[in-house]
């Protein structure tokens, strides 16, 4: 018997088999509607092409062989729907990889009536997620609601007692109570996956749950709010403000009406709490980390911040420190030549410095649907194997309580920006007040193309004048701007911006 005659004997007993039509293995096996048809009438498929189609087939598993993983959603915008269609469009492709059919059985959201692009034809409807969470007709739980309490920790909470395995995307919730949701978790021996509620795209979660062997995480930081590195680089790409860039993001979909949560650098603090958990095997802490935004980034720091070899991105950094834990999030100068300054536009990028694989970049998209729900899947997939470690890492009674580092001694290189009033005498009261504090000065700028007009009667000359420090001690910093400050030589807030060795 010939190579073809086989072929064609295998698909069809692999149609009577399964009780399938010959458009629906055109459709999902072959990549062609027609290719049975076109078989039957004698046309002849490459070598290459049966192989593959023939391995597809060996390594399907039939659907009356398969207890499928019913799954509810709770929260059908962006992500969710974007969910549910990938699920509905993939069923075939990922049951081949997990030897298991998903399908979404129940979803809840606030509207029954809003046209979400997704057949919901066939789907139970709740309108109460909790009792989506409860009921006995899903076996694993979605929670893509949001916010840090109400219907979203009560749903998740009703799960996990009730041994239903969760997925969420909700950092805010993980950031309140990740160590208490962790906690029931492991108690009823449910599974609590989270990937997409860090840096959207980027697997960084199952890296440090499982993909670091025994390595040990020194250090962790980088771009996690794609608003922020938006606004940061088209300052850095063009001649525009601050505050024109944000309303060009609004437009673009990439910030809120309301920003404050992006651009005030919460949204980071919140995705560097739960990192910081992982890495470090401490409770989740996020009101104690250092906070500073963007919205005071003028062009003068971007154009100078250029001219000295840096660019200027919101980074979350955590390490420890002798006393304790170290965590920020704030604007920072980063040279030119890091990898993580080429980190442009909505992209997110997260570094690990371990003592085994040294550092370790990774770079993906932060957000969006079609990324977002991606991790989802990720979560979704882990489960169905069912593979099982504990969601933060570590048993969460095996946590260390957090204790912060006084922020005032972090030690590193600064870039301060004076508009200083142009007089005699100025940069001597600078200059003097630094040395007092012991600030070794690395250089001075001042630029003149930078000069503005202040003052009350608006006619006061200033100009703009940079210092660059070597590495020296926040505190010490602090206390020589004080000083600098009460001079009456400076006209307005001074800029301070830290310098970070990457």
């Amino acid at each position: 018997m010939s190579d073809i005659k086989i072929f064609v004997n295998e698909i069809e007993a692999f149609l009577k088999k399964n009780n399938w039509t010959p458009t629906r293995f055109g459709r999902e096996i072959a990549g062609d509607p027609l290719f049975v048809f076109d078989l039957r009438e004698g046309r002849e498929p490459r070598s290459e092409t049966r192989n593959k189609i023939l391995k597809i087939m060996q390594e399907y598993v039939g659907e009356e062989e398969m207890e499928p993983l019913r799954i509810g959603v709770a929260g059908l915008g962006t992500v969710g729907a974007e969910l549910v269609k990938i699920i509905q469009k993939d069923a075939i492709s990922i049951s081949r990889k997990i030897g298991r059919k998903l399908i979404i059985s129940a979803v809840s959201a606030r509207s029954r009536s809003k046209d979400r692009g997704v057949d919901l034809t066939n789907i139970k409807w709740f309108d109460d997620p909790v009792a989506l969470a409860r009921s006995e007709e899903i076996d694993l739980f979605v929670e893509l609601i949001g916010g840090e309490d109400g219907p979203a920790l009560a749903a998740v909470i009703a799960a996990l007692s009730n041994n239903k395995p969760v997925v969420t995307a909700n950092k805010a919730l993980l950031a309140k109570h990740g160590v208490s949701l962790a906690s029931v978790a492991e108690k009823t021996g449910a599974q609590l996956g989270f990937e997409a509620a860090v840096a959207g795209g980027i697997p960084v979660i199952k890296a440090l749950r499982e993909g670091l062997g025994s390595a040990s995480v020194k250090r962790t930081y980088g771009i996690m709010n794609g608003t922020c590195n938006y606004i940061l680089s088209r300052m850095g790409e063009e001649d525009i403000s601050f505050a024109d860039c944000l309303k060009e993001a609004q437009r673009l979909g990439y910030a809120e009406a309301n920003p404050t949560f992006d651009i005030g650098g919460f949204d980071t603090a919140h995705k560097l709490a739960i990192l910081s958990s992982l890495c470090f095997a401490t409770e989740i802490a996020p009101s104690e980390i250092y906070i500073e935004g963007i919205e005071k980034i003028t062009q003068s720091d971007i154009k100078v911040a250029n001219d000295l070899g840096y660019k200027i991105k919101l980074l979350g950094l955590a390490q420890r420190a002798e006393d304790g834990m170290e965590q920020r999030v704030h604007p920072t100068l980063v040279p030119k030549s890091s990898a993580i300054a080429g980190v442009d536009g909505v992209l997110n990028a997260i570094v690990l410095e371990t003592d085994h694989v040294q550092e370790l970049m990774l770079l993906g998209p932060g957000a969006g649907g079609a990324a977002t729900a991606s991790s989802v899947i990720s979560d979704i997939l882990d489960i169905a194997r069912g593979t099982f470690v504990p969601p933060l890492a570590v048993p969460s009674d095996e946590l260390e309580p957090y204790k912060r580092a006084p922020m005032r001694e972090h030690e590193g290189g600064y870039y301060i920006r004076f508009n200083a009033k142009d007089v005699p005498g100025t940069l001597g009261v600078i200059t003097t007040s630094m040395g007092k504090q012991q600030i070794s000065i690395e250089s001075i700028i001042q630029r003149p193309d930078l000069q503005a007009k202040n003052g009350s009667n608006g006619n006061e000359n200033t100009r703009t004048i940079v210092l660059i420090t070597h590495e020296t001690m926040e505190q010490n910093v602090r206390q020589a701007l004080s000083e600098i400050a009460k001079s009456g030589h400076i006209v307005g807030e001074t800029q301070l911006i830290r310098i970070e060795k990457l």
